[in-house]
């Protein structure tokens, strides 16, 4: 019986610590109701409560690994220079990852933008902050402990493809989701995971996958005014699709429906992965 829990170096196999991992989770969901209503009884805005989900998720992961007698760090959340560093240059290169797919889709159909008559500053400063509250829940979901004990369990292009079925299950059935549509966002949101999945086994870091994804769905949603996968996002701009295809715009779904934005995902895969990172891995 012992195999079945310890390893040959005597310790616990990675399967118990994502089991450990998501029991802690399950344990946070009945607490997270009675939080959030006892900090708006003391008059906070849901605007401030955006960040309590990845608090939780955050507590849990510092929870594991203190058991595992590491620390955040070691969890890829070392905040210093280079950190905030990996996460600006992320935040940009989701940003011009979005920019390309979107003068392809501008090019190609008969797509045109009209200027959002509510757009402010302060429209597209509170986009950033709750899409940087959503990519780090995501994140620290899909490439923090569970993904790293993944990477020690079964290596790293196993981890990748776990990882990536349940990001692009966990989109599945989202508004704007059918036909050719549904098959065209399924495959870019693979490439999405196994893009930031790279982005965190490159830098040993989750900063660089937490800016790409920020700047991706900021750029997305807060800029140009697309759907991001499924949702109606305010954006400073709006997209007019006219007649143009839906296979080739995205559709309701957004740009990670159109298959111009999969020629996007791929260019961008195949560089982070011959990337060398900050170290030479086996991948």
């Amino acid at each position: 019986m012992g195999n079945i829990f310890y390893s040959r170096n005597k310790q616990l196999r990675n399967g118990w610590w994502i089991l450990i991992f998501i029991g802690f989770i399950a344990l946070t969901r009945p607490i997270y109701k009675p939080i959030k209503q006892f900090f708006s009884e003391l008059g906070l805005t849901d605007a401030f409560l955006e960040p309590l989900a990845p608090l939780l998720i955050l507590f849990v992961t510092w929870l594991c690994m203190v058991i595992r007698k590491q620390t955040l760090s070691d969890a890829g959340l070392r905040i210093n220079i280079m950190w905030l560093k990996e996460f600006l240059s992320g935040t940009l290169g989701g940003v011009v990852m979005m920019l390309c797919a979107i003068t392809l889709i501008f090019l190609f159909t008969d797509m045109t933008f009209t200027v959002n008559p509510q757009h402010s500053v302060y429209l597209l400063s509170y986009g950033f902050y709750l899409f940087l509250i959503g990519s780090i829940m995501e994140e620290l979901l899909h490439r923090g402990f569970i993904f790293q004990r993944l990477i020690d369990g079964i290596g790293i292009w196993g981890a990748q493809l776990v990882i990536a079925a349940i990001f692009a299950f966990g989109h599945s059935g989202n508004p704007g989701m059918d036909g050719i549509t549904e098959i065209i966002s399924i495959t870019d949101l693979v490439l999405g995971s196994l893009i930031f999945g790279f982005a965190y086994i490159k830098t040993n870091s989750l900063a660089l996958p937490i800016g790409l994804h920020l700047g991706w769905n900021w750029a997305q949603g807060s800029i140009f005014g697309f759907s991001v996968s499924g949702y109606e996002q305010p954006g400073l701009f709006k997209p007019v699709f006219a007649n143009a295809e839906q296979w080739l715009t995205g559709g309701d779904f957004g740009p990670e429906a159109s298959v111009l934005s999969l020629i996007i995902s791929v260019i961008t895969l195949y560089i982070i992965y011959v990337w060398k990172g900050k170290q030479n891995i086996n991948t």
